[in-house]
């Protein structure tokens, strides 16, 4: 699979993970747009959140709680939370992920 995201969440693409669990992955944007810009990934590939939340339910909530988590360990008092479904929403690469 030609999917930078899956490449990443193997270790295929060296980035330092921000949070490695069995199910997501997390790592700081190579180029954020915000002063925390963190992308939060499943391991497992889906094209956008919507395919992700028909097949793994789950893991969309546990990419919830590893944000509320990263967040809280940056000492945020409050954050935004954003997936992009689709080219037309503004979506790039076609693997979900939760920008936080």
């Amino acid at each position: 699979m030609d999917c930078i995201f899956c490449k990443i969440s193997v270790g295929e693409i060296p980035v330092e993970l921000v949070h490695d669990g069995e199910n997501v992955a997390a790592f700081n944007d190579l180029a954020p747009q915000a002063p925390t810009h963190i992308l939060i990934v499943p391991k497992a590939h889906h094209a956008n959140v919507g395919d992700l939340a028909i097949a793994s339910p789950a893991v969309v909530g546990e990419m919830f709680q590893v944000a509320a988590a990263l967040a809280a360990a940056r000492g945020l008092d409050g954050y935004r939370t954003v997936f992009n479904t689709g080219e037309s929403a503004g979506q790039s690469v076609f693997h979900a992920h939760l920008h936080l």
